[in-house]
């Protein structure tokens, strides 16, 4: 289903963070994503069927926690060698794909006491039933209108604030008549929600969620007739074979080995100091993404442009438009032409010298530089000959010595007006309040 599903300039942007996603997922790093937008425009279609694409996890065998052979985590198999895990055996089944709903229960989402086990006649015991976030553990676990369950089960809230906290997260589970659990979990969340609607847009409702989520992208409505045409006519086919779609994430490799040099990294530092972005999470995303970028371009180096390509994603919830627009001008300008930074420079004084500063130096001007010469020599272009009246009454032709030429800002003098300011409580009133038809009143 998720192969064939319909792409147009108004989910470009969330099929692209879907991949990003999946492809951190394959190399066992949690990228969580959250989806925005007007409601029937198909974001939780679109979640929902990349749950098809997921690659399979190999787990130990029946472990309801999936334990990976490797490393496990779950209180049956975490204390055992790597000899008793193979004598359990391992298995491979499909990566877990859950949702957690409104009417959910704190029980539920984190755990609770097993009434089966605990009421067995033969050999009663009080043990954990795992709940949803316990059993996605490697896998995704999808919140459709999130912004709702923020508003409505701030418990909720909570669970996921620390299950996205870190990288593996963390689950607590306290249940009366169990010792307290505590386990890692490796769980990447997909989330979507209606800005439009009440209680409003996440990041208004609870801002520390949001900003758990490594990307955010803007789900907008088809514009092009032919579009809807065809999503209308793939909606009544039939559903399309997912094992195609999964292939693609087999081999592609470990994003963490694709490089990122220290110019680079200068980049994010200064784009997070100079920027005033508040939390961290912020740049660690764009270099996690920009990695992901560019394993999926098939290279095992980051480009400036893998950083510019991802960087809505992971600051346009993070920040205003203003800052925005600014760290995507300065992506843009550098384009990988120019370093951000100087060699040994600290992360806060990699961005371009001051003009003034480099022209002390006697260093070639900046673009800001630049722009400023450019601005003076059409400011002082030849022009109609202008007079001004001078000081001791005459008319002189205004310029910069040339014929023709109006003031150079740069060297003119200020003169002060011909009245002094007066405060507009001590103006007769007949200076200022008309009638409307010329005449002034008093």
């Amino acid at each position: 289903m998720y192969n064939r599903l319909i792409r147009h300039s108004g989910n470009k942007d969330l099929f692209q963070a879907v991949s990003l996603s999946v492809s951190a997922l394959a190399s066992r790093h949690p990228f969580h994503l959250h989806a925005e937008g007007l409601r029937g425009t198909g974001k939780t279609t679109i979640l929902r069927a990349a749950g098809q694409i997921l690659p399979p996890i190999v787990r130990v065998q029946g472990c309801v926690y999936n334990c990976h052979p490797a490393w496990p985590h779950c209180p049956e198999h975490r204390g055992l060698d790597a000899a008793a895990i193979e004598r359990i055996g391992r298995e491979v089944v499909p990566c877990p794909f859950v949702e957690i709903s409104h009417s959910a229960k704190v029980g539920t989402v984190l755990g609770s006491i097993d009434l089966r086990r605990l009421v067995d006649r033969s050999r009663p015991v009080a043990a954990l039933l795992p709940g949803t976030i316990l059993q996605a553990h490697r896998g995704v676990v999808f919140i459709d209108e999130i912004n709702r369950l923020a508003d409505t089960s701030p418990e909720l809230a909570d669970i996921l604030l620390d299950v996205m906290g870190t990288k593996p997260g963390r689950v607590q589970v306290e249940e009366t008549g169990l010792p307290v659990v505590e386990m890692p979990v490796e769980v990447t969340v997909w989330a979507a929600s209606n800005p439009d609607e009440e209680p409003g847009a996440l990041a208004q409702v609870r801002k520390q969620l949001a900003d758990r989520f490594d990307m955010a992208v803007t789900m907008g409505r088809p514009s092009d007739y032919r579009a809807v045409a065809a999503i209308l006519a793939q909606r009544a086919g039939a559903a399309a074979d997912a094992a195609a779609a999964v292939e693609p994430w087999r081999g592609r490799g470990d994003f963490r080995d694709v490089a990122v040099d220290e110019g680079l990294r200068s980049m994010l530092a200064s784009i997070y100091v100079d920027y005033g972005l508040e939390s961290l999470r912020a740049v660690e995303g764009l270099e996690t993404a920009a990695r992901l970028a560019a394993l999926q371009a098939g290279r095992r180096r980051v480009l400036p442009e893998d950083v510019a390509l991802v960087a809505p994603a992971i600051l346009g919830h993070r920040t205003d438009n203003a800052t925005l627009t600014g760290i995507m001008n300065q992506l843009q300008a550098n384009g990988g032409r120019e370093p951000w930074g100087q060699p040994g420079a600290e992360p806060g004084e990699a961005r371009e010298a001051k003009p003034a500063d480099k022209a002390e130096a006697g260093a070639a001007p900046s673009r800001w530089g630049r722009w400023w010469a450019e601005l003076k020599r059409r400011m002082t272009m030849d022009r109609p000959q202008q007079e001004r009246p001078s000081g001791d009454g005459e008319r002189k032709t205004g310029g910069t010595g040339r014929s023709g030429g109006i003031a150079d800002p740069a060297t003119t003098a200020i003169a002060a007006p011909p009245h002094v300011a007066v405060p507009l409580a001590e103006l007769p009133a007949e200076k200022y309040v008309s009638d409307g038809d010329g005449d002034r009143r008093g």
